[in-house]
């Protein structure tokens, strides 16, 4: 393992003096990842389509580490910037459920009993990406953290001990001169104060609202393709399926859609 930003990272940099597109990119290691559990022919897209999933995930963890990075030096616009290209992956994720959604019931079915305990549920990529946005439930973290040690956990260890992207948000913004305050309501009632006096601030929280929303309508189309898929059936590795991706739809950052009214 390897660092990169100070934080834990897997894999090894290339060292070949030649180098070649193929070498660059390792295409001769990355073609050897997709090992069908069977002779059905949609297994192999289903192999493809989450190993893609999973090199975005790695894609947006990186560029949200490098928003929060730019919000320590209150440099807004470049998080802005960030932000957007998040919410550019985030609708390429959507597309890329068009493409699965190819695959009929009954393709899938004729090798899922292949997945064995496998499951999506089971992604520590994206439950770093829960607990960077703060939505992370904390007991399926922690239930995460007893399994026995290995590289994926421990990029999960670091970061829950990191701050979240909201808490950098309201740190730039208290460096901004806005006041957080005591009491439950104190951060509305800030954030209020932001988008009446501060346009570029305010700008950079609309951001956030955007990458919500993003990320919002990514777990509904993913829930609905599971819906379309499986039905009620219970989800492979003894996840519930369906049903428990419809009770993650809630916001990343709630106190900025609950403002909506006060404005």
């Amino acid at each position: 393992m390897y660092t990169l930003r100070g934080r834990p990272y897997g894999g090894r940099v290339p060292t070949d003096p030649a180098t070649t597109y193929a070498s660059y990119l390792r295409i001769d290691d990355l073609l050897e990842l997709q090992q069908p559990r069977s002779d059905e022919h949609d297994e192999h897209l289903f192999i493809v389509i989450h190993q893609v999933y999973e090199l975005w995930f790695r894609q947006v963890l990186w560029e949200l580490d490098h928003v929060v990075d730019q919000l320590d030096r209150d440099d807004a616009f470049r998080a802005g910037h960030g932000l957007d290209r998040v919410l550019k992956i985030f609708k390429v994720l959507v597309g890329q459920l068009d493409v699965l959604e190819t695959m009929t019931p009954l393709e899938f079915l004729s090798f899922r009993d292949r997945l064995e305990s496998a499951s999506g549920f089971q992604s520590i990529q994206f439950r770093e990406l829960e607990v960077l946005l703060g939505t992370a439930r904390r007991a399926t973290i922690d239930a995460l953290l007893e399994r026995p040690a290995s590289r994926a956990l421990d990029r999960l260890r670091a970061r829950v001990d990191r701050p979240s992207l909201w808490e950098a948000l309201l740190g730039h913004l208290s460096r901004a001169g806005h006041a957080v305050g005591t009491g439950s309501d104190a951060i509305p009632r800030m954030l209020v104060g932001v988008y009446r006096s501060d346009p570029a601030s305010a700008a950079l929280c609309e951001r956030f609202v955007d990458l919500d929303e993003g990320l919002q309508e990514w777990r509904y189309r993913h829930m609905k393709m599971v819906q379309r898929t499986i039905g009620t059936r219970g989800g492979t590795g003894g996840s519930e399926g369906a049903a428990y991706l419809a009770s993650t739809q809630r916001e990343a950052f709630p106190d900025l859609w609950a403002i909506r009214t006060e404005l």
